[in-house]
């Protein structure tokens, strides 16, 4: 299983249930905008090597789903995707 070099402060990871992709993710520390007042995580995915991408996305991770920020709509309100999860393993601190 292979982690990102870049993410910053993995308190877990998880497997999603339809492509088996393992993702990392840390709490959400970003000053509050319309994506994150109600995201707890950064779910890291690819891109974070790249310049000009950041690599996460906002969403919160829960025991069996997470809820991921895929998009906004015409408000700029962020378009929710439910990802199913396979494992959920949180880190020990």
């Amino acid at each position: 299983m292979a982690y990102y070099t870049y993410t910053k402060d993995p308190i877990g990871c998880f497997i999603e249930k339809d492509t088996g992709n393992y993702f990392e993710y840390s709490r959400n520390d970003d000053p509050l905008n319309n994506c994150n007042e109600d995201t707890l995580h950064k779910i890291w995915v690819g891109g974070g090597g790249v310049a000009g991408m950041t690599g996460y996305r906002y969403g919160t991770v829960k025991k069996t789903v997470a809820y991921v920020v895929v998009d906004e709509d015409e408000y700029g309100l962020p378009v929710l995707e439910k990802w199913q999860l396979k494992k959920n393993t949180e880190y020990a601190t």
